[in-house]
């Protein structure tokens, strides 16, 4: 009977060291496999970056330089910013950060409703309404162009950020309200009616309950309604015809000019001032996202 459990415990001795290799082979392999994922996604951007503080002469040079060292200038942001010849830079500017912020409001405000009326409350039709979302959400937006442009012009919001903004929440409305649907679905009613118990009216039970759990949801969606509408080409071109009511994707447009060529300095340091704004909205939200998440874990 000893020699029984002499041996099962060497047996288990031996095999804990192999188990433990194996995690960590398997940590090493994984870990690697992230670094190395990761440095090819993030070498464009820091391709971007470098190039748009290397001279003229370096970035048409038949050598690549990976790194702008001590021949870096800021002669190419000084012409994407300053440069004459195209659409300037800072209407352009406040063009994109007014359509966004109109966006990212009137897509959260209405989406949120939205959901709420869906997942809270019967009706008739709520399951056609749900499916006709994702319908909406499969229909290519190209296909939709000349409809919006005949709307838009129709009502006289040509060249007009109201117009635009009307455009990109109805094209955000769809992701918003699906995806805050799930968001909501996952909150009992229970906590409402727990608080209305203990004397809340309805409003402050769900202002004080629900409202709290529901703010990561609220920040996911606004990160893509700001997203998309930042990054929108295609539908501002059309709608936004004018140098002076450009918006930053169709300003980046303006560094390609058929009987000039392309101007790769000051075209990667304008990409450069366009990416930064979506970097720094995205640390910030990013903590108050995750805050959120920490927050309704523990509420809940």
């Amino acid at each position: 009977m000893s020699t029984t459990v002499r041996t099962t415990s060497t047996a288990e001795r031996t095999a804990a060291p192999r188990r433990n290799r194996r995690k960590t082979v398997a940590t090493v392999v994984y870990s690697t496999t992230a670094v190395v994922v990761g440095l090819i996604m993030a070498f464009p951007v820091y391709w971007m970056v470098n190039t748009s503080f290397l001279p003229p002469t370096m970035i048409r040079g038949a050598v690549p330089n990976f790194f702008a060292g001590s021949d870096a200038t800021l002669q190419n942001y000084e012409r994407a910013i300053f440069g004459e010849g195209r659409a300037p830079f800072l209407p352009a500017l406040t063009n994109s950060l007014l359509t966004s912020l109109i966006t990212v409001v009137g897509a959260i405000l209405i989406g949120f409703l939205a959901a709420l009326a869906v997942s809270r409350f019967k009706f008739f039709g709520r399951h056609t309404f749900i499916i006709a979302i994702l319908i909406v959400q499969m229909l290519p937006g190209a296909a939709l162009l000349w409809t919006y442009y005949q709307i838009i012009d129709g009502w006289g919001l040509t060249n007009n950020i109201i117009g635009l903004s009307l455009l990109l929440i109805c094209a955000s409305l769809p992701f918003t309200i699906w995806t805050m649907r799930g968001f909501v679905l996952t909150v009992p009613p229970d906590l409402e009616e727990s608080a209305m118990v203990d004397g809340c009216t309805r409003a402050g039970a769900f202002w004080r309950i629900t409202f709290p759990l529901l703010a990561p949801g609220l920040v996911s969606t606004g990160i893509f309604s700001f997203i998309t509408s930042w990054n929108t080409f295609t539908l501002a071109l059309v709608i936004m015809n004018r140098p002076e009511s450009m918006t930053l994707p169709v300003w980046l447009r303006t560094f390609q000019q058929l009987n000039r060529g392309t101007d790769w300095g000051a075209l990667m340091a304008g990409s450069t001032l366009v990416a930064l704004p979506v970097m720094i909205f995205f640390l910030i939200v990013q903590s108050r996202m995750t805050g959120g998440l920490v927050a309704g874990a523990v509420k809940g």
